[in-house]
């Protein structure tokens, strides 16, 4: 690295190690899942606290700081005059439910051969920390900054992203935003998305009990369960079910899974499906539950979406991916709702369509959509010169040769008139046995790479500083 500013970034970084991870170690001990709204916690007391926290480390830093109603807040090198252009960037301090299969509580931040455990140690507290050390270095070093660095801290980004939507309601916008919570090296383009439940009519007389599963619908389930009236002797359990005999004319089937993010299905094992395909397997549930099955299990049988006949591909992004996320039985009716990421050469009122006409096939009226809400993709020229200078500086920093790409996770770049995803994940880096992915048990992240991808950041931001935005 032949930039003179390295040094001085390298023992900044380097230095503060411990104070990084003392603070990641705060942060993350907060639990962030959105609750009920209350006054002044817009998504729950759970966000609204993280957030705070957040804030509070900012001011700790010697940073400004400023909380927009517990929506989002942020923090700064310095104030920002109105008009005034600036740099940004945004991560989230809200997280997905901590689900099954910690090894450990997940909310204390632990430390194992070099990785972090803990919920959003990667997604997105751990980011939300290295930003806020970025801007320390940037306002600590005296660093001429033609541009003004804000860190936002969103509280919504997992559910709505209502955050960041208040924000642009409230708010000037960036001239340019990058947000560390996705991969390296830089992400110039996201697939849409298409999300809603597959709902049964109200099931009377039939077989199932109760049926549950999964902590998020953006999520692939790693357990689920469902009560069913029948006899033990009824069901040949397959690979990741297990039975258990209440001993009153029901059983309990368990499926057990494996879990990962519903941008990047591959490798997962949904619980959900398993227990579909057992039921089904067994012949003991009703016509109408039968019928609503065989359409579930079309949903589970390929993460393409082939058999619900949605599948795309326009080699531009990756094809489509499809995962059920959560099921519940609510007021007699099943409700099974999906997580779709899709490609530019389809959009939702085809997706709807395709699924609606896949359904009526396999079961009549039997399912129908509900909840249904879309986003379409963005895709932002690589050539551009703030993407060169981001993937010039990812390169130079960990000497790869790598490119812009596209992805099926959805960011909050895309509510920005200019923005990218930026780090800190590398997809080439395997997970020790003990650690877990984004979303899963035991979300892991090198702090190795944590402290790798700080440096990058400072740097990054440093050159930004030199275009015409």
């Amino acid at each position: 690295m032949n930039d003179p500013r390295w040094a001085s970034i390298d023992a900044f970084a380097e230095t503060n190690r411990d104070n990084i991870l003392r603070d990641i170690s705060r942060l993350c001990a907060v639990p962030s899942v959105e609750g009920k709204p209350e006054p002044g916690a817009p998504f729950g007391p759970g966000p609204r606290d993280a957030l705070a926290k957040a804030l509070e480390i900012a001011a700790e830093l010697g940073l400004d700081t400023h909380n927009a109603d517990n929506y989002i807040g942020w923090a700064e090198t310095g104030p920002i005059a109105g008009g005034q252009k600036f740099l940004a960037t945004i991560t989230h301090t809200d997280v997905v439910p901590e689900g099954n299969g910690w090894d450990a509580d997940p909310y204390t931040v632990r430390l194992r051969d070099g990785w972090l455990l803990g919920r959003g140690v990667a997604d997105d507290k751990g980011p939300s920390i290295l930003c806020l050390y970025a801007l320390k270095y940037l306002k600590d070093s005296g660093a001429a900054l033609r541009y003004p660095v804000r860190a936002l801290l969103g509280a919504n980004e997992e559910t709505g992203m209502l955050d960041v939507d208040y924000y642009a309601e409230h708010f000037e916008m960036p001239a340019f935003c990058f947000t560390p919570d996705a991969e390296f090296p830089v992400c110039n383009g996201e697939k849409g998305g298409f999300n809603g439940e597959i709902v049964s009519p109200v099931l009377t007389g039939g077989a199932i009990v109760d049926f549950a599963g999964g902590v998020a619908h953006n999520a692939v389930p790693d357990r689920a369960y469902c009560v069913v009236r029948a006899a033990a002797d009824a069901f040949h359990p397959g690979e990741g079910v297990t039975l258990e005999d209440n001993g009153d004319g029901t059983v309990t089937l368990r499926g057990w899974g494996k879990s990962g993010h519903a941008a990047m299905p591959e490798g997962t094992v949904n619980a959900i499906g398993l227990l579909v395909g057992c039921l089904l397997d067994s012949g003991i549930c009703s016509p109408a539950e039968t019928a609503y099955l065989n359409v579930l299990q079309k949903l589970h049988a390929a993460s393409d979406g082939s058999a619900l006949g949605i599948a795309a591909d326009d080699g531009l992004f990756d094809p489509l991916t499809i995962i059920g996320g959560t099921i519940e039985l609510r007021d007699g009716a099943l409700r099974q709702s999906f997580d779709c990421r899709y490609p530019t050469n389809t959009d939702a009122d085809r997706l709807t369509a395709a699924m609606t006409a896949a359904m009526t096939a396999v079961c009549g009226s039997a399912a129908h959509l509900e909840e249904v809400s879309s986003r379409v993709p963005f895709y932002i020229p690589a050539d551009s010169p703030a993407i060169q200078t981001l993937i010039r500086t990812y390169n130079e920093v960990t000497g790869e040769d790598k490119q812009p790409f596209t992805m099926g996770g959805g960011t909050y770049a895309r509510h920005f008139p200019f923005a990218v995803s930026f780090g800190p994940e590398h997809t080439d880096l395997p997970l020790p046995d003990f650690a877990g992915p984004m979303h899963g048990a035991n979300e892991g992240a090198s702090f190795d790479k944590l402290i790798e991808a700080l440096k990058i950041y400072i740097l990054a931001l440093l050159r930004l500083q030199e275009l015409e935005l």
